[in-house]
């Protein structure tokens, strides 16, 4: 997915279900700055960007709104080219209106 993202990825902000030392070590080698908290039973601690980490909340808060249309949640089309469609789609009925 990362390799079909337009343009340079600086940074990738994930919550602590990503925390995992081979997924940091193959973002740091492409020049992405993790900014994924450490799980709790870590031994040892991982900094990273809260400011960053807040902001967080945008893209979970565009996805719950684009998952209260059914179509969208329930992903009842066959080919990707069309869910796309109707992503593209919902999302501009939701946040025009």
């Amino acid at each position: 997915m990362l390799a079909e993202a337009p343009g340079r990825i600086r940074r990738l902000t994930a919550d602590k279900g990503y925390d995992a030392d081979w997924l940091r070590t193959d973002l740091r080698e492409k020049d992405i700055t993790p900014i994924i908290p450490g799980k709790r039973g870590r031994k040892r601690k991982i900094r990273h960007d809260k400011r960053r980490y807040r902001e967080r909340w945008r893209i979970e808060a565009t996805f719950n709104r684009l998952e209260d249309f059914r179509r969208i949640a329930t992903r009842y089309d066959k080919l990707a080219r069309n869910y796309v469609s109707a992503v593209a789609l919902v999302a501009v009925i939701a946040f025009w209106c």
